[in-house]
């Protein structure tokens, strides 16, 4: 899930690619309006499509050459991604990747 670099926190979404679009409307059904969560909280988890990418070859296009993917950024910032539960290699970069910024102030360095 991504996190926010200056609080550290995680800002609250995530991406997810299921195998079909019957898993990703079962997995809809199921979570979309879930709010029992493990600590108190009033968030309520929403479902849906991702836009304007869609599919895990866009996702991966899109985030491969990110400033998140910088040797300066923590592994814990980064997407990851996982086959059969498992986490696996994000492919690498195909161009130099640089550091990250927020508006003109560079983050994490």
């Amino acid at each position: 899930f991504p996190i926010d670099f200056r609080t550290r926190a995680a800002v609250g979404y995530a991406f997810l690619n299921l195998r079909t679009p019957e898993d990703a409307e079962a997995f809809r059904q199921r979570l979309d309006g879930f709010s029992r969560w493990c600590l108190p909280s009033s968030k309520v988890c929403s479902v849906a499509w991702s836009q304007p990418h869609q599919g895990l070859d866009a996702h991966v296009a899109r985030y491969r050459n990110s400033p998140l993917f910088h040797d300066s950024v923590p592994d814990a910032y980064r997407p990851v991604l996982f086959r059969d539960g498992e986490r696996v290699p994000f492919p690498p970069p195909t161009k130099r990747v640089k550091p990250p910024r927020q508006g003109t102030e560079r983050m994490l360095v």
